[in-house]
């Protein structure tokens, strides 16, 4: 955990909206990784990419990159069974062969992937090796994989090497061909390549050199040089993509208006100056975190339900009986037009979580009661900001779920279901550390969920004669294994100043609870 990034999380966001998507998988789980190149793990249900910041091209060129590569492990999820290392020559053949396969039967499910990939192959072919640059056997492997993927090669090889490389990219090309006809997976391919490595006479276990496409970072094309790259793989990659305008391909007209709505979300977010400097708080770093796990569907859904019904104030319902509506006599008694009003709940609410030690039996559900909470208000357009304390490191640190400047998103959820229960109740100190902040935000409400007592009981009801002269109303939400235990934590909290004091003893009402003491 660390401070906040908004530009790496909104990229998380956007990756993990689009990988889920595409793979048709919920819980992959999205990192960045300067240390590696792309990579799926896919027993882990986890993809790790380059950085954006390390691609080669500017900004815009950079983020089409990123985005065919998540296309690319998008379709691994789906359609492989297995990633092998690229380590060595039997598993970078094996995954090179993969590529190739799972983009056409992808082009066919996602018609519009076309120009992207064909531009990323521009660029992939930028970042590769001059072979005279790789020595011994790996030169032919890394010769095969130019020759394959992209139909040319950078630098020269032995005649006789490339006549090896040619014969054997042909056939890896057939055998590719003849599993997307005949539906036949990874395990099938897995077993062709010991034929091409006999082709290219060499070791399977032959150890091959990382090769790194933002190695050249900072490097830049020229409009003239890149068009030049997208003309020899768009006449190399006709037989497959059929005909690809290079100038179109460069455009990137079809994703340049998404681009754009993401460097305007960007600026947004940098015009409200949040950093965990100014606000006392730390922010969990967004990770390889499945967020997926703490969304309770029914909960949410219902909840919304319900709640749609209490801000109409009615309640529809559909029978084959009922009284019947005379329009004419209604329309003698009333005016003829109707509006709908919308109620909004008015109060701006601050929501503290409790993830102490005596939580972590029940955290998992208190998770998804509280994110289900979260989901609500959202729904319901309130301003909303959500906290969380526990202990980490030795220290009592105070987490940042979500600002009430930010939408509730995936990346609130990510925060939130890393933040480990662990350590005591130290409530005056959170609320320390909070004070400054909202004193400058001064919301309405001040609300605390908690299960136990505080570490000192008269530190806190400092703090909260505080808070309540700014203006704040003060509540907790006792939590409590059954009824009785509820209560007499929620009686005990009157004792510190709360204005009001509620319980549970079902988790599962907590949403309730809290919607409950808001204007409506």
């Amino acid at each position: 955990m660390q401070s906040l990034q908004l530009q790496n999380e909104s990229l998380v966001e956007i990756a993990t909206f689009l990988i889920r998507r595409w793979s048709e998988r919920e819980n992959i789980t999205v990192e960045f990784s300067d240390r590696v190149n792309t990579k799926t793990r896919l027993q882990e249900n986890r993809v790790i990419l380059t950085p954006i910041e390390k691609r080669i091209g500017d900004e815009f060129q950079r983020y089409r990159q990123f985005r065919t590569s998540l296309w690319y492990e998008s379709m691994r999820v789906k359609f492989c069974k297995k990633i092998l290392s690229n380590d060595h020559a039997f598993g970078f053949i094996l995954n090179t062969m993969e590529t190739v396969r799972v983009e056409q039967i992808g082009r066919k499910l996602w018609k519009g992937m076309d120009e992207e990939i064909i531009f990323n192959y521009a660029y992939m072919l930028v970042g590769r090796p001059q072979l005279h640059t790789v020595y011994g056997k790996a030169r032919i492997v890394e010769a095969f994989y130019q020759y394959f993927m992209f139909g040319t090669i950078k630098g020269e090889v032995q005649s006789s090497h490339f006549e090896r490389v040619k014969k054997a990219s042909n056939f890896a090309k057939k055998i590719v061909d003849e599993s997307i006809r005949k539906k036949y997976g990874t395990e099938w391919l897995e077993k062709k390549v010991v034929e091409i490595i006999k082709i290219l006479d060499i070791d399977s276990l032959l150890t091959i050199p990382v090769s790194l496409p933002f190695m050249k970072v900072g490097m830049a094309l020229s409009e003239e040089e890149l068009l030049k790259f997208l003309t020899i793989i768009s006449k190399n990659k006709e037989g497959d993509f059929g005909k690809i305008d290079p100038k179109s391909a460069l455009s990137g007209e079809n994703i340049y208006d998404e681009y754009k709505v993401i460097l305007e979300e960007k600026k947004k977010n940098e015009k409200k100056g949040l950093g965990p400097k100014s606000i006392g708080v730390q922010v969990p770093i967004v990770t390889n975190i499945d967020e997926t796990i703490i969304y309770d569907m029914n909960l949410i859904n219902n909840l919304k339900i319900k709640f749609k019904e209490l801000k109409s104030g009615w309640k529809e319902q559909h029978h084959i009986s009922g009284d019947e509506f005379d329009e004419e006599n209604y329309i003698d008694e009333h005016e003829p037009f109707f509006t709908d009003i919308k109620k909004l709940i008015k109060s701006k609410i601050v929501i503290l979580l409790d993830h102490s030690s005596s939580i972590a039996s029940d955290a998992l559900e208190y998770k998804k009661a509280t994110l289900a909470l979260c989901e609500v208000l959202a729904y319901l357009k309130v301003k909303f900001a959500v906290y969380a304390f526990n202990t980490h490191n030795r220290d009592i640190v105070c987490w940042l779920i979500k600002p009430d400047n930010m939408k509730w998103n995936n990346i609130s959820a990510k925060r939130l279901a890393q933040v480990v229960a662990n350590g005591s109740t130290p409530l005056a100190e959170v609320y320390g550390k909070m004070f400054s902040t909202l004193q400058s935000k001064r919301p309405d409400i001040f609300l605390t969920l908690t299960d136990g007592e505080p570490s000192d009981p008269d530190a806190v009801r400092n703090m909260t004669k505080s808070f309540k002269r700014l203006g704040i109303n003060m509540v907790a939400l006792g939590l409590g294994p059954n009824t009785i235990r509820a209560t007499t934590i929620a009686n005990n909290l009157k004792h510190l100043g709360y204005e009001k004091t509620m319980a549970v003893s079902r988790l599962k009402d907590i949403p309730s609870k809290v919607i409950s003491i808001l204007d409506v």
